[in-house]
């Protein structure tokens, strides 16, 4: 993988947030490519509960003051970076004041959604796009892991289908046990609409369930990683049907091996 260039782009990474199993792939992964000689960028959300005089966080002038177009507001930008200690891993974190101060992730203290989580994930998506365009840095994979960051490929596929930086670069998802019950906002589907994305190219979010927003980034992924052992047998199905070439689950111990040999041979 020497000087190939991978995006990782997560809603959770250690050792920011809490272990969890997005969070510890979300950094294992990085760090085997990292050791491989890849060149690689981690991008996630800067939640509120991210201690940032200990992680030694940064705004990036440079970087920031954009305005990104979520549902017709205009919302501001703010990009800061933190490095991995003795990794060498550099971390990019999506800010946004009317999005991401609280101190929490996803949900408030009683254990409810937040109900403005779809334009967060729009919200991160566009940000991700953006400052990748502002670095002038061309990755030849993007991998999703994440619900929050699953947006991601949609917007690639539709919303940024044009630009040219893009132009080879694949898409993987790595497909997670479910990690919420319910559904985001109801209007979700017509959010996304109104930046150009076609009604039946995401007709699964007129529900928009974790199942459904997962389904919706397969179908705009160019390839998926199974990464849970217990997927829900209509994910695994959705996946296996799909037409897209995926890598079943590996575990700890394997799993360097098989996403190396996954991203040579199948995804690049």
């Amino acid at each position: 993988m020497e000087d190939k260039r991978i995006l990782y782009v997560s809603s959770e990474v250690v050792p920011y947030l809490a272990e969890n199993e997005v969070s510890l792939m979300s950094y294992d992964v990085p760090k085997m490519i990292n050791d491989q000689g890849g060149q690689i960028r981690i991008f996630m959300p800067r939640y509120g509960n991210i201690n940032e005089r200990r992680h030694q966080l940064h705004e990036v002038i440079r970087l920031s003051g954009m305005n990104l177009v979520v549902n017709d507001l205009d919302m501001p930008l703010i990009i800061k970076v933190a490095s991995i200690p003795k990794e060498r891993i550099q971390v990019y974190f999506i800010d946004n004041d009317e999005y991401f101060k609280r101190k929490a992730t996803f949900t408030d203290e009683e254990g409810q959604l937040y109900p403005d989580n779809d334009e967060r994930a729009i919200f991160f998506a566009k940000g991700v796009v953006e400052t990748v365009k502002k670095l002038n840095w061309v990755p030849d994979i993007i991998h999703v892991h994440g619900w929050l960051a699953s947006l991601l490929p949609i917007y690639m596929k539709h919303y940024y289908k044009d630009e040219a930086l893009f132009a080879d670069t694949k898409i993987v998802t790595s497909v997670y046990t479910p990690s919420f019950e319910g559904t985001l906002d109801m209007e979700m589907i017509n959010k996304v609409k109104f930046d150009g994305v076609p009604e039946e190219a995401i007709s699964f979010l007129e529900t928009p369930n974790y199942e459904n927003i997962l389904k919706t980034a397969i179908n705009h992924s160019d390839a998926v990683i199974v990464a849970s052992e217990a997927l829900p047998a209509s994910l695994t199905k959705f996946i296996e049907s799909s037409g897209k070439p995926f890598l079943p689950f590996a575990s700890k111990d394997k799993f360097a091996e098989a996403y190396t040999a996954f991203y040579k041979s199948t995804v690049l």
